[in-house]
C-alpha cells in the first residue's frame, strides 16, 4: 500500500470525528439522550450526552468511502453493502437505545443479523493451522457460520462492557485498533488496513472530547459499533494469516474478552442471572486501585498495549516456539488477574440491571 491509501482513511476519520462530536453532543442533548447516572455505574454527572458514537460511527463511513473514491480501492460490493446494513443497524438501535432504553434481547437480536449479514458477505473463521505441521484444518460449515457468528457478538459486547470510565472504551479500541491494522497489513489485506485506520482515526478524533474529565459520552451507539469494526477487521486479518492463525488476534483482544469471560463465570457461581451488573469489572479494580479515574484509564491503556505487543510478536513465531510463548502468556495472565483479584466473589454483588448485550458499563 503506497502513503496515500494509509494517509486517507486515518485523517478523513480523524477531522470528521474531531469536527462531528460538538454537534452530535448538542444533538444528544436537545433529544434527551444523556446519561442517566446509576449505583452501578462510575458516572455521577447528569446530562452528559451519550451519542459520541454517531459521530464515530459516520466518520468511519466517510474514511472508508474516500478511500474507496481516491485510490480506486477495490471492495466486492457485497461485502460493502452487507457491512454498511449491519454497521447501520447498530448504529439505529444505539441511538434508539442510548435514548429511550431497550432491552437486552432486542439489542442481541440486532447484533445478530449484523453479524449474520458480515458472515453471509464472507466474513468467516473456516479454518485453523496446526501449530506443529501447519497444516491448514478446514471446518465444515455447520461450525463456521455459529463460530464466526460468537466472534463477532462476542467481540461487540466485550467492548461495549468496557465503556464504564470516561476515555476507556474509546482509547482501548484505537490501540487495539492499531494492533489489527498492523496484522492485516502483514496479511495483505488492503480492505482491513482501510477499516481499521479509518476507525483508529475516529477514534483519536473522538477521545479529546472524551479523555477525562469527559465531555462526551461514546453511548451504545459507539461501543457496540466499534466492537463490530474490531472484530471484522479481525476476520479480514485472519484470512490469510499462516500461522496458529487466530491466537493473534485473540491476544489482541484478550482484555475485553478476559473481562467478560470472567464476568460470566462469576455470576455462574454466585448463581446470578448472566446478563445482572456488577462492579467487579478490571475498571472498576483499577479505579478502586488507583483512587482516580484518569489513573485507572492510563493503567488499563497500559495493560491493553502489552497484550497487542504479545500479538505482533507472535505473528513472528511458529511450531513449537509459538506453543511455549502463548503457555507462558497464559501463566503470566492468570498470575495478573489474580493479583487484579478477578478471582474473588462479593456476596453484596448487585443484579437488578442488563449488563449485556448493550449495557454500559
Amino acid at each position: 500500500m503506497d502513503p496515500l491509501e494509509i494517509a486517507i482513511p486515518l485523517t478523513v476519520g480523524f477531522g470528521v470525528s474531531l469536527a462531528l462530536t460538538v454537534p452530535a453532543g448538542a444533538l444528544a442533548r436537545r433529544l434527551g439522550a444523556v446519561d442517566r447516572p446509576t449505583e452501578r455505574g462510575v458516572s455521577r454527572r447528569d446530562d452528559m450526552p451519550l451519542w459520541g458514537g454517531l459521530a464515530v460511527g459516520v466518520a468511519v463511513a466517510l474514511a472508508v468511502a474516500a478511500w474507496i473514491v481516491f485510490t480506486g480501492g477495490e471492495v466486492p460490493a457485497r461485502e460493502i453493502a452487507c457491512l454498511s446494513a449491519g454497521a447501520g443497524l447498530l448504529l439505529v438501535v444505539g441511538l434508539w437505545d442510548d435514548r429511550f432504553g431497550l432491552g437486552a434481547w432486542p439489542k442481541l437480536t440486532a447484533q445478530l443479523v449484523a453479524a449474520s449479514l458480515a458472515v453471509w458477505s464472507g466474513f468467516e473463521i473456516a479454518r485453523l493451522t496446526d501449530p506443529f505441521t501447519l497444516q491448514m484444518v478446514d471446518f465444515p460449515r455447520w461450525v463456521v457460520w455459529p463460530a464466526t457468528l460468537l466472534w463477532i457478538i462476542g467481540i461487540t459486547n466485550a467492548v461495549n462492557l468496557l465503556d464504564g470510565l470516561d476515555g476507556l472504551a474509546s482509547g482501548v479500541g484505537a490501540i487495539i485498533g492499531i494492533t489489527l491494522t498492523l496484522i492485516a497489513y502483514q496479511a495483505g489485506e488492503p480492505f482491513g488496513v482501510c477499516l481499521g485506520l479509518a476507525l483508529v482515526g475516529a477514534l483519536l478524533g473522538f477521545l479529546p472530547h472524551n479523555f477525562p474529565p469527559a465531555r462526551i459520552f461514546l453511548g451504545d451507539t459507539g461501543s457496540t459499533l466499534i466492537g463490530y469494526t474490531l472484530a471484522i477487521v479481525a476476520l479480514d486479518s485472519y484470512r490469510r494469516v499462516s500461522l496458529i492463525t487466530f491466537v493473534v488476534p485473540l491476544l489482541a483482544l484478550a482484555v475485553p474478552i478476559l473481562d467478560t469471560l470472567l464476568s460470566i463465570v462469576r455470576r455462574v457461581r454466585l448463581r446470578a442471572p448472566i446478563l445482572s451488573a456488577d462492579r467487579m469489572h478490571m475498571h472498576h479494580r483499577l479505579l478502586d486501585a488507583e483512587g482516580s479515574t484518569r489513573a485507572a484509564v492510563l493503567q488499563f491503556y497500559l495493560l491493553t498495549a502489552a497484550f497487542c505487543l504479545i500479538a505482533l510478536s507472535f505473528t513472528q513465531l511458529q511450531g513449537l516456539s509459538a506453543a511455549i510463548f502463548l503457555m507462558a502468556v497464559i501463566a503470566l495472565t492468570l498470575r495478573l488477574l489474580w493479583n487484579l483479584g478477578s478471582f474473588q466473589l462479593h456476596a453484596d454483588e448487585e443484579s437488578g440491571q442488563s449488563d449485556a448485550p448493550g449495557g454500559s458499563s
